[in-house]
């Protein structure tokens, strides 16, 4: 077998696998450019799957009917099966897409009140499943479930990863596996001890990829996007968009913790632990460049703007006209951590304490119902947060001009504002 540093990890997203044509497209790439040593491919829901599963699940959980939806992704997965001649029953090595979606099929049959959070990993990961199924047999190579080898805690939708029983799974079942061949296994998703599903996060495959280089001493991860690189931006939104050739992993971690959205936030430090290079390419055009992400220092950067939609502004207002102290701040951490809204921007003044999370409709009115009798509490929903790193004059006006703004805030390399957008509550 070749040696540990040398196996490749391929990560391919929603967009790489979101239909029959985007697969065969995979399936170049991997026996293009993977086929020089041992493979691990790491594979996302396809398209937007994770986000019909989160559909089907909300409506399963309320007791609305939900066969319509789970109807068009059923065909939808045996389509493209169908496209690549691919079977859709079981095979001696990995699961079959009708017993798959018969396993989905009686997971939201049986949801029970209560538990949201579990249940919600239980049956969106259902996505990364199917996907790896399909291309899996695609690529003629072996399919793994990493649930039993990835160890996670009881954390729901945000696994946290026990990292030595997680090693010792993964060095004791993949070298022979990767000695006979690509593997194929899924992204986004770990398991309990118990045997539970977790998952790791929304955009969690980057992570997957993390970890299992990180276990199995990898020389590189290369990540397979529908973008040239490690933008400045994203092009979707904005325009001139610059590519990074190379970049730290510094830079790149604090990017990703502003909302970058090529990168997953928890991707760079166990890469950057064991200096793995992380490649970013693009499997529209994969000769091209891309940017490597690695240990290195460079010069001033181009600013980079990072847009974060869907944000919910919340203020915190003392009842009694007292000022904001220490001790209100513990308990609206306390609170926030308790129904778990992360802070993404935060600001207080003498009486006030504002903070910009995700907005979420359930995390936000268990929110309200701990923290009404003590606070006055104002909201706005629909928001946006921008953030400017390594700002300067041009691009602060780039973004602000014919903007309001409702929180502002800047320290010397990056520049945070929230704009107005949605309604006040």
């Amino acid at each position: 077998m070749h040696e540990p540093h040398q196996l490749k990890v391929y990560k391919f997203g929603g967009a790489s696998v979101k239909d029959a044509a985007a697969i065969r497209n995979l399936v170049q790439i991997v026996r293009q450019y993977g086929s020089d040593g041992p493979l691990l491919v790491v594979v996302s829901a396809m398209g937007k799957t994770t986000n019909a599963l989160e559909e089907l699940y909300e409506l399963a959980h309320a007791g609305h009917d939900y066969a319509a939806p789970l109807h068009t992704l059923r065909e939808f997965h045996l389509s493209v099966a169908a496209e690549l001649g691919i079977a859709a029953d079981f095979s001696p090595d990995a699961p079959g897409l009708t017993e798959l979606l018969q396993l989905l099929g009686d997971r939201l049959a049986t949801l029970q009140p209560g538990d949201y959070d579990k249940q919600y990993d239980q049956v969106v990961s259902f996505g990364e499943l199917l996907a790896t199924c399909i291309v899996a047999r695609a690529l003629a190579a072996h399919w793994l479930d990493c649930r039993p080898l990835l160890r996670t805690d009881h954390t729901w939708r945000e696994g946290r990863i026990d990292w030595p029983t997680t090693e010792r799974n993964l060095r004791a079942t993949l070298p022979d596996l990767l000695a006979r061949g690509p593997v194929v296994t899924q992204g986004f998703l770990g398991g309990t001890a118990s045997g539970l599903t977790t998952t790791l996060g929304r955009e969690g495959s980057d992570y997957t990829a993390a970890i299992l280089a990180y276990c199995l001493g990898a020389g590189s991860v290369t990540i397979w996007k529908d973008v040239a690189g490690l933008l400045n931006a994203d092009p979707k939104f904005f325009a001139d968009t610059v590519r990074y050739p190379e970049i730290s992993y510094q830079e790149t971690i604090e990017m990703a913790y502003y909302g970058a959205s090529v990168i997953h936030p928890k991707t760079i430090k166990p890469l950057a632990v064991r200096r793995i290079p992380l490649l970013v390419k693009s499997f529209l055009d994969p000769t091209a460049e891309g940017t490597i992400i690695h240990d290195c220092r460079h010069g001033l950067l181009a600013p980079a703007f990072i847009r974060k939609a869907g944000q919910c502004l919340i203020s915190f207002e003392s009842k009694d006209l007292t000022f904001i102290s220490e001790e209100n701040l513990e308990v609206i951490f306390g609170a926030l951590a308790q129904v778990r809204l992360k802070i993404h921007l935060m600001q207080n003044s003498a009486i006030s304490f504002s903070v910009c999370t995700d907005f979420s409709a359930h995390r936000l009115s268990t929110l309200l119902a701990l923290l009404r009798e003590q606070f006055t509490i104002h909201y706005n929903t629909g928001l946006e947060l921008y953030t400017i790193k390594n700002y300067d004059a041009a691009s602060i006006r780039r973004l602000t001009t014919d903007r309001q703004l409702l929180l502002e805030q800047r320290t010397r390399q990056t520049f945070q504002f929230v704009c107005r957008g949605g309604l006040n509550e």
